[in-house]
């Protein structure tokens, strides 16, 4: 079985939309996104520099519409596989609830460019960050946050748990590490997936309260938890919820490979997600593609066409 993964903030890179727009049906389908988003996302996507593409305003719709545009591609030619599990990281769920039917992709972009400038305005409320932490027993990691006042964000399984919160509370972690660990500061706005982020999710619920869900297509997994979600309705609660919620990816790894997963599909920016699973499911996954391009998809077909035999 052939999983599909939606990648989330931090995977973005300068010009990454610029081979999928040679085709014109792409590229209108990025206008419109544009519209819906009150983002040049073409211009974006194409000719803005690391520095503007990391604003988390900016981040959030562009990684959706990303993700999206190489959903639509990868359908059109026969090469998203049918029937499987799909699975976002963070803002990657607004594209995995859209590549599963529950949103419709204008849908799943307006939402993410709502996420994305509300959990900016949050950001700048207060002095919050976040930073990695490697290497360690996750349990003994996520108590070493908590007892310095941190929240771990992201269990994201593999040996990484990102820490999140006040801006002086990573300083201290950063320079005086749990035994055992490896502490890296990440070139964020603030403190994601924590309470910080509150008046985001109020802001996103308002706006999410009007938008309409379809029950899943295929099997939908939260970070929330690791499940398999059966109700579209239920799925956007729990986007919304996932703005103060920690990333549970860890789980949502052993979820697929408890579902049969042996394959995955990382959609554009790909790479990060493929990452995490070559570690953590290294046995189970055997076959892997991290999409950047569209020459990328050729690897996909012959990646399904392997697993069909």
């Amino acid at each position: 079985m052939t999983a599909v993964l939606a990648p989330g903030q931090g995977s973005q890179t300068p010009g990454m939309l610029t081979p999928w727009l040679d085709d014109e049906d792409a590229r209108a389908r990025l206008r419109h996104w544009s519209e819906r988003a009150g983002l040049d996302l073409v211009r974006l996507g194409t000719e803005a520099d690391a520095d503007e593409i990391q604003d988390t305003a900016v981040t959030q719709p562009l990684i959706v519409a990303a993700s999206l545009l190489c959903a639509t591609e990868l359908d059109r030619r026969g090469a998203l596989p049918s029937g499987s599990p799909v699975a976002g990281h963070s803002v990657g769920e607004l594209a995995a609830a859209a590549v599963a039917g529950v949103l419709a992709h204008d849908d799943a972009v307006a939402l993410a460019a709502v996420r994305g400038a509300e959990m900016a305005k949050a950001c700048a409320l207060e002095p919050t960050s976040m930073a990695a932490v490697m290497l360690g027993d996750p349990d003994d990691v996520a108590d070493w946050l908590e007892r310095n006042g941190l929240v771990a964000a992201n269990r994201n399984g593999a040996g990484q748990i990102v820490a999140s919160g006040s801006a002086a509370a990573i300083e201290r972690i950063v320079a005086e590490p749990l035994e055992g660990t490896k502490v890296r500061r990440l070139p964020v706005a603030g403190a994601f997936h924590t309470r910080y982020m509150q008046p985001a999710q109020q802001a996103l619920a308002q706006h999410a309260a009007s938008v309409p869900t379809s029950d899943p297509v295929r099997p939908l997994l939260s970070n929330a938890d690791g499940a398999v979600v059966g109700s579209g309705a239920e799925y956007l609660d729990r986007l919304v919820e996932q703005v103060t919620r920690p990333v549970r990816w860890d789980l949502t790894m052993d979820t697929l490979a408890t579902l049969g997963t042996t394959s995955t599909v990382e959609l554009v920016p790909g790479g990060t997600l493929t990452g995490l699973v070559k570690r953590q499911l290294k046995g189970t996954v055997t076959g892997t593609v991290a999409v950047k391009t569209p020459a990328d998809i050729d690897s996909v077909s012959s990646l399904l066409s392997e697993v069909a035999t």
